[in-house]
């Protein structure tokens, strides 16, 4: 199956992190990560949460419960080994060599970033793609729009407060994340 590394830039919006390991669960590619990507997550997570108002404590436990869901559900994702490559590629920010090293490693086709300036696709060895999130998911959607559509309708199942229909989730992928050309392709596919 394709593998693909997503970097914690990919991974910190919620519905966008949402929406790509749902396609994953829907068995349309294989998601990879390092302990070093999970640990960035951990740590933005929870000043995400704490931004938002809510205790630093409760902020940790939910940040850990979000690492843990992940470990659980894709229980083959983590990539390990990859410390030796580290700062071997000579990017613009040597703190994301862990994600290039993560994927060489990994076997992942393609890394998942929005940090192009840092993570230049010149850089980084030609059998891996580097790829924004939203070109990843249209990609991605492109490849079986139904099951993109599948993996929608369980987020939305799962939404409540405010609950979101699967077009008010497509609208939402498109506004927040640029990710038209995805939703153009799912608007094709659904019907409600």
């Amino acid at each position: 199956m394709f593998a693909a590394i997503l970097d914690t830039c990919v991974l910190w919006p919620s519905l966008q992190r949402d929406f790509l390991l749902s396609m994953a669960v829907e068995g349309l590619y294989r998601p990879l990560w390092s302990e070093a990507i999970l640990a960035e997550l951990h740590e933005h997570e929870i000043e995400k949460l704490v931004d938002r108002g809510m205790d630093h404590s409760l902020a940790t436990l939910r940040a850990s419960h979000l690492i843990d869901q992940m470990r659980t559900h894709f229980d083959d994702a983590l990539v390990t080994g990859w410390e030796p490559l580290e700062g071997t590629y000579g990017l613009n920010d040597p703190d994301d060599e862990h994600v290039v090293a993560a994927a060489v490693v990994g076997g992942a086709g393609v890394i998942v970033t929005d940090n192009l300036r840092d993570i230049a696709p010149d850089r980084v060895p030609s059998q891996v793609q580097v790829v924004t999130a939203a070109q990843f998911a249209a990609d991605t959607v492109d490849v079986d729009p139904l099951r993109a559509v599948a993996a929608l309708r369980q987020i939305s199942g799962r939404s409540a407060n405010p609950s979101r229909s699967v077009n008010d989730l497509v609208a939402l992928l498109a506004s927040r994340y640029g990710m038209d050309e995805a939703a153009e392709i799912l608007q094709a596919h659904l019907v409600e």
